[in-house]
């Protein structure tokens, strides 16, 4: 039997969709009981065509990352190429395109040992550079986080969504060799 607080990484893959969509479900709604609607909004991943086809996608992409604790996964990560609202790297890089706990599970280390995971892939694949992005208003909590774990603010961003206030965002680096 393992030891429940030990947390493992395996690869994901099609069928992991709905973990990655139950993560974001459970991350969401603790936001926005702690009033921080502004990261990813009110409603559900689960019930947003866009959402659940960006998990599918992530899911069947090669790049998904699970945290598992025990049997449960507790944590999501998908690397890959940066997306494109982002200023481009200046040379080749792995970009984390999500990071998401469950903070039910908060204080055992799964967002750091998950952005561990993605420097150990950067190494493998020859790269020196680890990117991320992450949303940068309210407090800048999720930018001091990501800086906790070795990354430098870069680039801010807006994001303008039609319909929608604008989403200010933070690209954060960090150097591997």
């Amino acid at each position: 039997m393992s030891d429940q607080r030990t947390i493992t990484i395996r690869p994901g893959g099609a069928d992991d969709a709905a973990t990655v969509l139950r993560l974001l479900d459970r991350a969401t709604a603790w936001l926005v009981a702690r009033g921080r609607t502004g990261q990813w909004g009110t409603e559900p991943a689960s019930t947003d065509p866009r959402r659940i086809a960006q998990a599918d996608a992530w899911a069947a992409g090669g790049g998904l990352h699970l945290a598992v604790l025990g049997d449960i996964p507790v944590g999501a990560l998908v690397v890959g190429s940066a997306t494109d609202y982002v200023p481009p790297a200046t040379e080749p890089e792995l970009y984390v395109n999500l990071l998401v706990t469950d903070r039910a599970h908060a204080g055992l280390g799964i967002g750091a040992r998950l952005l561990e995971h993605a420097a150990e892939l950067a190494r493998a694949r020859g790269l020196g550079l680890l990117r991320v992005d992450c949303y940068g208003g309210d407090d800048r909590a999720l930018v001091r986080f990501y800086e906790g774990c070795g990354f430098t603010a870069t680039d801010p961003f807006t994001v303008v969504r039609p319909g929608r206030d604008p989403w200010p965002g933070q690209v954060l680096a960090r150097r591997l060799d």
